[in-house]
């Protein structure tokens, strides 16, 4: 990738499909913990960073296309929560690139957070509507809906929100993204010690 951080078509093609490979790869070494899996939530990070670099229609393509080729060539997600995590991930890819898009702090971790937040309610909610919807004999409470989308998962969302800006912002800094604020560019330590001299 040049390192100019012009972000064309080809370099978001590129970028996701790298991405959507992550999804396949990443869990694969968290599950070989038991249990690993549904608390650390591997498959998200990719599927977020999609959005927030790619745009929501990428993040929208990998949280589609990353649990299905996962469940396709791993066998994880299994089979029966295969449908209700495509729709979370799918909605995190979608959301966190929409709302990457309208929102302009003026600082890209706060841009990064509100994004990222905003976008896994919106997954978890979704998803959990559409478990109301399977489970429609009441046999889905919201009680379950909160433990399993947030009390199990809560180690996985702090390394989300550790993770995700700290790579983005690396990405930004080696330019093989845009910067968002090209004004507040990173200056290297050498040049503020040499403008202060002179």
């Amino acid at each position: 990738m040049d390192k100019t951080g012009e972000m064309t078509q080809i370099k978001r093609i590129v970028i996701t499909a790298m991405l959507i490979a992550t999804c396949i790869v990443l869990p694969m070494a968290f599950h070989a913990i038991p249990g690993a899996g549904g608390i650390l939530l591997p498959m998200h990070i990719p599927v977020l960073l999609a959005g927030l670099i790619a745009g929501p229609i990428f993040g929208f393509i990998t949280g589609l296309a990353g649990p299905f080729l996962s469940n396709a060539l791993t066998g994880m997600p299994p089979g029966f929560i295969l449908p209700s995590m495509m729709i979370e991930l799918s909605v995190y890819g979608l959301v966190s690139g929409i709302v990457m898009k309208l929102v302009h702090t003026g600082r890209s971790a706060f841009d990064l957070y509100i994004s990222l937040v905003i976008a896994m309610l919106c997954g978890r909610v979704m998803a959990g509507i559409f478990q109301a919807l399977i489970f429609i004999d009441g046999g889905y409470a919201i009680g379950i809906w909160a433990t399993v989308y947030f009390a199990t998962g809560m180690p996985g969302i702090v390394i989300q929100l550790a993770l995700v800006p700290s790579i983005f912002m690396a990405l930004e800094r080696e330019r093989i993204i845009p910067l968002r604020y090209p004004m507040m560019s990173y200056v290297p330590v050498q040049s503020v010690a040499v403008a202060g001299e002179s």
